[in-house]
Order: C-alpha cells, then structure tokens, then sequence
C-alpha cells in the first residue's frame, strides 16, 4: 500500500502560499480596498526585513564576505548565469504563455537564494552549513540592491522602470528595516532568539499577505482564463527546466572552481534555490497590483518544486562516514617486530 501524504507534513510556508493563493481566488480585494490592502502589504514586507536585519548576525556576515574563493563564483552564478537563463527562458516561452507570465522568468532570475530552507537541505545533505548561511544572507543583502535595476535593465520597455521613485520606494520598504534591524540587534535581538517560533510565524505571515495581495489583483485581471490547463503545463515544464538548470549548474561551478564536498553542496542550494521571501514583497513594490501576481506564478511554481527536488537530492549527496583507514586500530609493522624481539629475549 502507498504511503498516504499527510498535509500535516507540507512546509508551512507552502500550506501558507496556497492558502493565500486560494483566498484570493475566492475573496480578492475589492477595488474600495485596493488601496489599504497595499498598505497593509508594504507594512508586512517592512516587519519581514526588520526581522531579517534582527536575525542575520552581523559578524558572520562580514566573517563570510571575506571568503572570496566561495562567494565569487556564487554571486556571479546567482546574479549573473541565472539571470542570463531567466531572460532566454522568458524569451522562448513568450509565444505560449502571457507576457506578464513569460516576464516573470527573468524576475525569478534576477531573485536571490531563500535563507531557511538553502540553509536546511544543505545540513540535510551534509555540506558546509557555516558557509551556507553566510552565503545565503549575503546574497539577500545583495537581492535588496541588485535584483530591481538588474531585472529593470535586462526586461527593457517589458519590465517595471526602475527609476528614483523605484530607488526610493526599494529604500524606504526593504533596505531602511534591514539596516534598523542590523542596528538595533544588541537590544532587540535576543527577542527573535527567544520566540523563534513566533518570528518564524511572523515571517511566514509577512510573506503571505504580499501574496494575496499581488494574486488579488492578478485574479481580478482574468489570472484563470489567462492562465489555462496548457499554459499550465507549459509553464511546470519551463520551471523544472529551470530547475535542473540551476542545481546542476551551481553543483558543476563549485567543481570548476575546486570547492570540497561540503562547500560545493553549500554552493548548490545556496545557488539554485530562489527565494519567494524577497521575490513577493519587491514584486508588490516594484510592479502594479494588477500585474505583480501575474509575475509571481514562475516564483511560486519554483519555489514549490525546489522544495520537492532538495530533501532527495540532500539524501543522494549525503556521504557515509568514511571507514577508518587499512590498519587503524591493529599494531604496525614495527610494533609487532619490537613485540617479536621482547618475547624473544626473555
């Protein structure tokens, strides 16, 4: 008999994002409210940095940005390699998918890694978690201030124009709490340290509300008759091409470039994985309510079958303890020859 799913054992989060996707297929935000809602949204993404700027340690931060070695090649994969793939990918499904769907490739591209699950399936799987951490909040402080021009720059006339007021609304809702919670973490950090659970929750939920939002507005512009059974499969294809693309990619640069076991696993999921926490809240900053869900659905798609792809994939690439070497254990040579003699001369 199949082992039966037990909803109970889905990642929160997740259970979170389809909850708030089915919200807002059934209730979305009404025009009248629109407005609030976003306030309501810009709050949550302003509390969930705050809360990344309590919690990332400023010291292992500043340790991990002097491994060159390690983060070089991880930037210039996150944000460079993965961004080139975003926008190719977005070009070649432009004639199957709606623009705005097809568009949301090159802004999955431009995103960088999750912090909590890149972190998790690398220690699942074995690797370098140290290196993991610091990479994967590095890459996050990275995100705030390179993944809006960079998708800006590369979408052209297609994308949201990431212009002063662009810059502004980027400082003002995801940089200004970063930089608070960065600064403030002497007298306030050990609240997160001490209700974990509760800023966990507080995360989860901060995230949830931008979605909802974003797929309110998305569902009030036609999101289910524009978005039919083909484009559907369409676009799980073009995500699980993605996918291989960037596991398998991120795992043959750490060979290139000669990382050991654990660096290169660490080097993996920090750079494959894309993180629905910063791609949510910058796509209801940097585009409209009517078109920031429509750009989601590629984010939301990966970040589903990321998840489904990594706890395997980390107990493929989880070593055996090696065997102690031939001999560990037993007398050497030369121990059994002074043996040999002692007994001899008695």
């Amino acid at each position: 008999m199949p082992p039966k799913v037990s909803f109970g054992r889905i990642d929160p989060l997740v259970r979170l994002l389809l909850v708030a996707i089915l919200l807002a297929s059934v209730l979305p935000v009404s025009e009248r409210w629109r407005g609030v809602a976003q306030v309501v949204s810009n709050a949550a993404v302003f509390l969930l940095f705050l809360l990344n700027g309590l919690r990332l340690p400023r010291a292992e931060v500043l340790r991990g940005i002097g491994n060159v070695r390690f983060l070089l090649p991880l930037v210039a994969w996150c944000f460079g390699a993965m961004a080139l793939a975003g926008w190719v990918l977005s070009h070649l499904v432009a004639g199957w998918l709606p623009p705005l769907v097809a568009l949301g490739f090159l802004y999955l591209g431009t995103l960088p890694s999750t912090v909590q699950s890149a972190t998790a399936y690398c220690s699942l799987a074995g690797g370098n978690v140290a290196h993991s951490v610091v990479a994967a909040a590095v890459l996050n402080i990275l995100g705030v201030l390179v993944t809006a021009p960079l998708f800006s720059l590369m979408a052209g006339s297609q994308g949201a124009a990431f212009d002063l007021g662009g810059l502004e609304k980027v400082a003002t809702i995801l940089l200004l709490p970063f930089l608070i919670g960065q600064a403030a973490q002497g007298r306030l950090g050990h609240f997160v340290r001490e209700h974990r659970d509760l800023a966990t929750w507080m995360d989860r939920v901060s995230i949830a509300i931008p979605v909802y939002v974003a797929f309110s507005g998305a569902v009030r512009e036609g999101l289910w008759t524009l978005v039919g059974p083909a484009e559907w499969a369409v676009l799980v294809c073009a995500v699980l091409l993605f996918l291989s693309f960037a596991f398998g990619g991120a795992w043959l640069v750490g060979g290139l470039v000669r990382l050991d076991h654990g660096d290169r696993i660490a080097l993996m999921y920090s750079g494959g994985q894309k993180s629905i926490a910063m791609g949510a809240p910058l796509a209801s900053v940097l585009f409209g309510p009517t078109t920031a869900g429509l750009v989601l659905l590629p984010v939301l798609v990966y970040h589903l079958l990321q998840l489904v792809l990594s706890a395997p994939l980390a107990t493929r690439l989880r070593r055996p303890p090696e065997p102690p070497p031939a001999g560990y254990g037993a007398p050497t040579t030369a121990a059994r020859s002074r043996s040999i003699r002692r007994r001899s001369s008695r």
